[in-house]
């Protein structure tokens, strides 16, 4: 202990604090840098080597103060603070942070040509093409979503090559295969190649590195239930729902539902009866009761029915009540967050909801109350009670009108109009919609008066119904006030743009009008929104027509013809056009073709029985006019024609039976009698007296009934003159210079040609009476009712339509 206790020596006794400032040499820092041997030992390996045991004490760093050290205790005058050295007085800056050495160096440039570079881009161009696959697909490109989704599973078989030849293979990125491979199995079933989805999803399915994997088997399930598969949707569908773990509630339910209508495709209610009451027990929705109600209804079970349908009415619809969208007071902040929010997509998502739920409701009623009592009136009562009950209470009106309805459908019109007169005193909406319908089942019926007061009623109910207007619009253009109509179809149109009735009978007004610009603007704005209507079709060209523009009138109704084919009365008007612009050939195919398909049209037949005497082929122009006297039995005419047919083709001994019949239905027709003459004359028959005699007497008759028709004193031969008329016999009437059927162009007036058997007849004789069809049809003009009749087969008339609800 007495060892380290100094006593100061006795030579200098005044210098008290010698000493303190001494200390080893090895701790002197400062003079470091002038160290030549150090610094090099810094620059070399030297340095960098392990202290050895000599050296440990020098590298053990500063000794603590008053530790003893060879002998000698450090001196306590370390009171410098850090960074002032004496290098600080010799000029250099004050340092601490380093920043007088400069920025730091530049990193190093990546190597791009390294393995784990190019890996790296190949992984993101994956990425790249998997989200280009599924926005193309999102947008409705399926085929460019499908090439992309290929193109990336092409690199991705590259990328794994690549992996396994630089990292071991648990090192492969499992979830960009997957991802790869679910994309492009989606957008194969997207573009319904079925097939290949289903070997892509079998690939994802097998792979025991992929979790959860098993879940897409509801997605195979759906390809086979498109394929109309069931026993394999079934099957797939069963080991989803087995592989999928019970927390998963939502996805086992779906799964459920799908198995359920899967039963109803095959026809195994009892089954799908288990699948939606198991759903219906644990989450209840709305699909899954409509279903339920539907399966019951397969089997006839009432009382399930209404137990069912009272479970759909159960389901709560999740959605805000309406009063959050109302201010309740004047605050700006308020009523600008209910604006922006009054139709935002949560807004819309929750009409859409209730409407879906309401579709639900009325068509499992109107399936349901026909069957679940005696009467679908008493069923329709059933259902209305349930529904005023439950938090559907607005629908209750909707299914009295629907069973108003029924009663239209039914035909008992009477107990439809007093369904809906109990509305009278309900509220505007419900008001007006029954109004409506009580307006046009009377406009219907022709009482214009009733459907008129019934228009005003709902017109006044709600001024914005767009059907009230309309029907108030029919009943003013049935009274022929055509430009009061105009004025409330506009305001239709103006409340509901897309009121397509509204728009078609304005158009109608437009054409009676004879404004036929404003009349083919309306129509082509209908085309535009109902583009295979073809009353739409028919007018547009019929306006044409009215236009003189007979090129744009054929165009339209080969549009016509290509939407209903069939149509006879479209044929045979494109027959007309074709006929009018002198293309016989055409004309003939067309009116070919409306006969093939209507063959009671006496127009058509005409033609076409006038078309092969033209062409000099009067054996084919008998079926004609044979069909034309079977359709009108009374017209002596086309019998007429027959026999003239049989001459005309060398028949003799056929057209004179044929005269002989007409002369024994018809004893009073001079024409038949005159050609009796001239056969049996012709060829020698002992008949030709008798029919002669018959012949003078007839035109004695005519002479005298003539001559009091001139002198004003016809009123004994006035049942002789219409029996006369319908028998045929008057010629003006029905064979002669006036007649439709026989005159059947200019060139029937010529005479017999030098080849037939008449060339010594008198031809004035002939020509007073009857002309032979030698030639084609003329040009007739389509008379105002013909006009008519053409346009009430393309609903012309038929204003208001579908104005009744579905």
């Amino acid at each position: 202990m007495m060892e380290n206790v100094h006593l100061a020596p006795e030579t200098d006794e005044d210098d008290l604090y010698s000493g303190y400032n001494d200390y080893n040499p090895t701790y002197d820092t400062e003079e470091l840098e002038n160290d030549t041997a150090f610094q090099q030992a810094v620059k070399t390996s030297h340095g960098r080597r392990p202290p050895s045991k000599t050296s440990l004490a020098s590298s053990m760093g500063r000794p603590m103060t008053g530790a003893i050290q060879d002998g000698v205790t450090r001196p306590m005058t370390a009171v410098r603070a850090a960074g002032f050295t004496k290098a600080a007085l010799r000029g250099s800056a004050f340092d601490p942070l380093g920043q007088s050495r400069g920025p730091a160096p530049p990193l190093e440039a990546r190597n791009e040509d390294s393995p784990e570079e190019k890996i790296r881009q190949l992984e993101k161009k994956v990425n790249e093409l998997v989200e280009e696959s599924c926005i193309a697909n999102s947008c409705g490109d399926l085929k460019l979503a499908l090439e992309k989704a290929k193109d990336a599973g092409r690199k991705e078989r590259v990328l794994v090559r690549q992996r396994e030849q630089v990292t071991s293979p648990e090192n492969i990125n499992l979830d960009l295969t997957y991802s790869v491979l679910f994309n492009l199995a989606s957008q194969y079933s997207a573009n319904e190649m079925y097939p290949e989805a289903l070997n892509t999803y079998q690939v994802i399915v097998k792979n025991k590195m992929f979790s959860n994997a098993g879940r897409l088997k509801v997605n195979m399930g759906n390809i086979y239930l498109k394929q109309r598969n069931y026993s394999k949707a079934i099957k797939f569908y069963r080991m989803a729902l087995d592989q999928i773990p019970s927390v998963h509630k939502e996805m086992r339910i779906k799964i459920m539902q799908n198995i359920g209508v899967t039963f109803i495709q095959t026809g195994q209610y009892s089954d799908a009866i288990n699948s939606f009451e198991h759903i219906m027990r644990m989450a209840p929705n709305l699909k899954a009761g409509f279903n339920l109600i539907l399966s019951y209804f397969a089997v006839g079970d009432r009382e399930k029915m209404k137990k069912a349908f009272q479970k759909l009415i159960a389901v709560p619809l999740e959605t805000d009540e309406d009063g959050k969208y109302i201010s309740p007071n004047d605050d700006p902040h308020t009523n600008l967050v209910i604006e922006a929010i009054k139709n935002d997509h949560l807004r819309q998502m929750e009409r859409e909801r209730k409407a879906m739920a309401e579709k639900y409701i009325m068509t499992a009623a109107k399936l349901i109350a026909p069957v679940i009592e005696t009467s679908f009136a008493v069923g329709y009562d059933w259902c209305v009670e349930v529904v005023k009950a439950s938090q559907y209470v607005e629908l209750a009106n909707d299914l009295e009108i629907n069973k108003a309805i029924m009663y239209l459908r039914q035909k008992d019109f009477n107990q439809a109009v007093e369904t809906l007169k109990m509305f009278e005193k309900k509220d505007s909406s419900v008001k007006s919609a029954a109004a409506t319908n009580l307006s046009f089942l009377y406009y219907l019926e022709n009482e214009f008066s009733q459907a008129s007061s019934y228009a005003d009623l709902a017109v006044n109910s709600d001024r914005y119904n767009p059907s009230a207007l309309t029907n108030k619009g029919n009943t003013v253009f049935a009274n022929g006030d055509y430009e009061k109509a105009a004025e409330f179809y506009k305001e239709a149109l103006r409340n509901d743009s897309s009121c397509t009735e509204a728009l078609y009978n304005i158009g109608l007004t437009y054409k009676k009008l004879n404004r036929l610009d404003e009349a083919l603007d309306c129509f082509l704005k209908l085309h535009a929104i109902l583009r295979n209507s073809a009353q739409v079709l028919y007018q547009i060209a019929n306006i044409y027509e009215l236009m003189e523009d007979p090129s744009q009138a054929m165009e339209w109704l080969m549009q016509l013809i290509s939407v209903v084919p069939t149509d006879s009365r479209a044929l045979s008007k494109l027959g007309g056009l074709y006929d009018s612009e002198g293309d016989k050939s055409q004309a003939f195919q067309y009116y070919y073709e409306s006969y093939r398909y209507f063959p009671s049209n006496i127009e058509v037949i005409e033609w076409l029985g006038a078309y092969y005497i033209d062409t000099q082929f009067c054996e084919k122009a008998i079926q004609y006019f044979e069909r034309a006297s079977l359709i009108q039995p009374t017209q002596v005419k086309w019998q007429l024609m027959v026999a003239s047919c049989f001459r005309r083709s060398g028949n003799y001994q056929k057209a004179l039976d044929t005269y002989k019949d007409i002369h024994r239905k018809f004893p009073e027709n001079v024409e038949c009698l005159r050609f009796l003459v001239r056969l049996c004359t012709d060829i020698g028959l002992k008949e030709v007296q008798e029919y002669a005699t018959k012949l003078k007497r007839l035109e004695k008759m005519k002479e005298i009934r003539e001559q009091r028709t001139k002198s004003g004193r016809d009123g004994s031969g006035g049942p002789r003159g219409r029996r006369d008329g319908s028998a045929g016999s008057d010629g003006g009437q029905n064979c002669g210079a006036g007649s439709r059927g026989e005159r059947l162009s200019a060139q029937l007036r010529a005479l017999p040609r030098t080849e037939e058997p008449y060339d010594s007849s008198s031809n004035k004789e002939l020509d007073a009476s009857y002309v032979d069809p030698l030639g084609p049809q003329i040009e007739r003009p389509r008379t105002a009712a013909r006009k008519r009749v053409d346009e009430d087969d393309f609903a012309d008339e038929e204003l208001g339509d579908d104005l009744l609800p579905e």
